[in-house]
């Protein structure tokens, strides 16, 4: 059901990536509509991050808890420094990975745009300049902050392309930016940069060692996590999460369950599985991300009550990878 305070019409129209698109999802975006729109990672879900009544039907379309700040889209890092206050290693991280898959959490400036709401009554905002140029385009023409976490149900798998938002959101947003297949698959990493040392909220798009190349050392850990009110976005224990039970690290598929394959090695019993997708038949965590997300909605469709994973490296981009597997495996 619709939201009550939007306009949102009965039927999400599907925007093609061209001038005309982009004018018609800047000017509903202008006007407190939601649109859903390609980042390089996945697609988000964006309002106007300065207009409190437009976030508030980001909640109430994903169904979220309002305590989970959400991620505020800027097109270049001059935009991103009128809201957020920038140390030495956020500048430092933000000129190494701008425009790309990483979110600095810093302190917002006193003359912030971004909504209190967009915050979750925090004092820090998490920012992002993303690289796919659907979005550049888009928040190029916005000119203002664009709040916008996965364009999914929240908790559910999150979206690499269009018809991943309309299987959740048709109906609950104005429009959708079609811009094929997202490259990435994984959200941004999410670094926080409060004043000690840079943390490690999220793996994502950008790996340890990436970050590690700039900032001389690993980021530190993060913090216990207040389940009550996360510092970051992407950090509640359940989260990314088909209908389907998951099964992590699995060495035998019992009867009846999917089973998501990486590389060549196979688990026994695999031969009884209803369904099976393989992320990267050759092992490559690159490949292997940027199918996670839609291959655990297409074994979902299946039926399947559990979908077992076999196990899959930490190294590089399969820390991200883990962690979305951990996350949408957790109790709910």
């Amino acid at each position: 059901m619709n939201d009550p305070g939007s306009t949102v019409p009965a039927a999400t129209r599907r925007l093609d990536p061209d001038a005309a698109g982009l004018a018609e999802a800047a000017a509903l975006l202008l006007s407190g509509e939601l649109v859903a729109f390609p980042t390089e990672t996945v697609y988000g879900l964006g309002a106007d991050a300065t207009d409190p009544a437009a976030v508030a039907r980001i909640f109430a379309a994903k169904e979220r808890p309002r305590f989970n700040p959400l991620i505020s889209h800027l097109p270049d890092l001059a935009a991103a420094l009128a809201e957020g206050v920038f140390d030495a290693p956020a500048r430092r991280l933000a000129e190494a990975f701008w425009p790309g898959p990483l979110t600095l959490v810093v302190p917002a400036q006193p003359a912030s745009r971004v909504s209190d709401l967009a915050r979750a009554g925090l004092p820090s905002v998490a920012l992002r300049v993303p690289a796919h140029p659907l979005a550049q385009a888009l928040l190029s023409q916005v000119g203002r902050p664009v709040a916008a976490p996965s364009a999914n149900r929240s908790g559910r798998v999150s979206p690499t392309r269009a018809a991943h938002v309309l299987d959740d959101l048709e109906g609950r947003i104005a429009a959708v930016l079609d811009g094929s297949d997202t490259p990435v698959g994984v959200e941004s990493t999410v670094v926080a940069c409060l004043g000690g040392p840079p943390r490690l909220l999220r793996p994502g798009g950008i790996t340890r060692a990436a970050l590690r190349a700039i900032l001389g050392h690993d980021p530190a850990a993060p913090e216990a996590v207040d389940a009550d009110r996360p510092a970051g976005p992407g950090m509640l224990a359940s989260h990314y999460a088909p209908r389907a039970r998951v099964r992590l690290d699995a060495t035998r598929i019992e009867p009846g369950e999917a089973v998501l394959l990486f590389g060549t090695s196979r688990p026994e019993g695999h031969a009884q599985a209803c369904a099976a997708l393989n992320l990267s038949p050759v092992g490559n965590a690159e490949e292997a991300a940027a199918r996670l997300f839609g291959a655990l909605r297409d074994l979902d469709a299946s039926g399947a009550a559990t979908i077992a994973v076999v196990p899959i490296p930490s190294d590089g981009l399969g820390e991200a990878i883990r962690d979305r597997l951990a996350r949408a495996a957790a109790p709910r």
